[in-house]
């Protein structure tokens, strides 16, 4: 993290602190900045080969309510299972890096670091799964790996999933976090990096706060998530820098179950594709506060995507205090995701509301699916640049002209002042 950003965070703590913020977040939970467990288990050191054992001993043998402590020093390890209650600090100077041995994470078909019909083939490098309580802190950084060759190959994580999008499949890279049908989940301080596929893949949660966390992966690099929450609940993510090669933050609610009571409050998105929610959203997605929000480079800023392969209902999300700059599509609420979709799962958004929202140049999409299932948003004090365009269809627009800009198609209205001027300070301070 930065200097800048460590003071940003302190500021934005005691602001929120001020306003309380849970009386309006999501997250039905009262959620306070984390504290580290006070007994430390064990403190492995690293070896400078290969430390899974080593680690994966440290962890087992921990009671609940402890850490496993990584001190100062590179760590090399394969995947790791994570206890009930047991916590990995990672402290400064230590970083944790996933070797990029698909044997090592390949779940006994051979698929691993491989291209196939299907892109689960590789075990996680961490995974929290039918824990309760424990998860990671610290000041130190954990390092996927995604853009280093691969043994026995000279190709990359990333090249691979590269490749897999020309030739038409799926990459069976490893995801650098999942969380499975687990409660009570904690991230505070830590730096992930460079995850193979997914930073942080969520199934089945209930409870589980990110404080203060810094994501970070090249633009280009494919399918690297920074959080996607799917069938969970009573989650929510502050105080975080997150920039990637895909989703800064993916809400989705596929076959397992919906994804409900999320908030996102605080947050910084430097490059990649925005504030998603989708695409698989046919078990529903609710709830769903977003607030404080820069958005700086975003190729889509606040996005809802899906199609009738995979719709659902999406309803009751309000985006609030957001600013948007350098974004190809600011605003894209998308039925239509992939055009092509065949299916019977239409897709329906309602009681999606925006509420100072700030913004300068590019598209501002809202398409419904048809008439009987148009949009339903409602905007108040919504203001980008008068080069900004908008693009309606089948969309039920609440507004008052005198509240948005540029003016919606048909309705007669003033250019108002603005834009992202009034977010100057916001990105400043990232």
């Amino acid at each position: 993290m930065t200097k800048r950003f460590r003071e940003w965070v302190l500021l934005s703590i005691v602001a929120s602190m001020a306003v309380c913020p849970a009386a309006k977040a999501q997250d039905r939970r009262v959620v306070a900045e984390p504290v580290a467990p006070h007994t430390v288990c064990d403190r492995p050191a690293p070896s400078g080969t290969n430390d899974t054992a080593r680690l994966q001993d440290a962890i087992d043998h921990c009671p609940g309510g402890t850490a496993v402590y990584l001190g100062r020093g590179e760590f090399r390890s394969g995947p790791l299972e994570m206890k009930s209650g047991v916590t990995l600090w990672i402290g400064r100077g230590a970083t944790l890096f996933a070797m990029p041995e698909p044997a090592l994470y390949d779940r006994g078909r051979g698929q691993c670091g491989r291209i196939a019909g299907k892109g689960d083939g590789c075990r996680p490098f961490i995974r929290f799964s039918k824990t309760r309580g424990g998860g990671i802190y610290g000041d130190g950084i954990i390092d996927g790996r995604g853009g280093a060759p691969i043994a026995g190959s000279t190709e990359t994580w990333w090249q691979l999933a590269r490749r897999a999008q020309g030739e038409g499949g799926n990459q069976n890279a490893p995801r650098l976090i999942q969380i499975d049908h687990a409660q009570d989940i904690t991230f505070h301080g830590v730096t992930l990096r460079n995850a193979p596929n997914f930073h942080v893949a969520m199934n089945r949660v209930e409870g589980a706060t990110f404080w203060g966390l810094t994501i970070d992966a090249p633009a280009d690099a494919r399918n690297t998530d920074g959080i996607d929450p799917g069938a969970s609940q009573d989650v929510t993510i502050t105080h975080s820098f997150i920039r990637t090669g895909d989703d800064n933050v993916a809400i989705k609610a596929g076959d397992n179950g919906p994804t409900r009571h999320i908030s996102i409050v605080d947050n910084y998105f430097g490059w990649g594709h925005g504030m998603s929610i989708g695409s698989e959203v046919n078990s529903g997605a609710s709830d769903i506060l977003v607030r404080d929000l820069a958005l700086d480079g975003t190729t889509s800023g606040l996005r809802i995507k899906s199609d009738v392969s995979r719709g659902g209902l999406v309803e009751r999300v309000t985006y609030e205090n957001v600013c948007l700059r350098g974004n190809r599509w600011p605003i894209a609420f998308d039925t239509k995701y992939d055009p092509r979709a065949q299916g019977t799962r239409i897709p329906v958004y309602r009681q999606i509301a925006l509420r100072h929202v700030r913004g300068d140049n590019g598209a501002l999409l809202m398409r419904g699916a048809d008439e009987r299932h148009a949009l339903d948003v409602t905007l108040e004090d919504v203001r980008f640049s008068d080069a900004a365009t908008w693009q309606l269809e089948n969309a039920n627009v609440t507004a008052n002209h005198s509240d948005v800009s540029p003016p919606l198609p048909g309705r007669a209205g003033e250019q108002l002042s603005g834009g992202w001027k009034g977010c100057a300070k916001a990105f400043h301070n990232w």
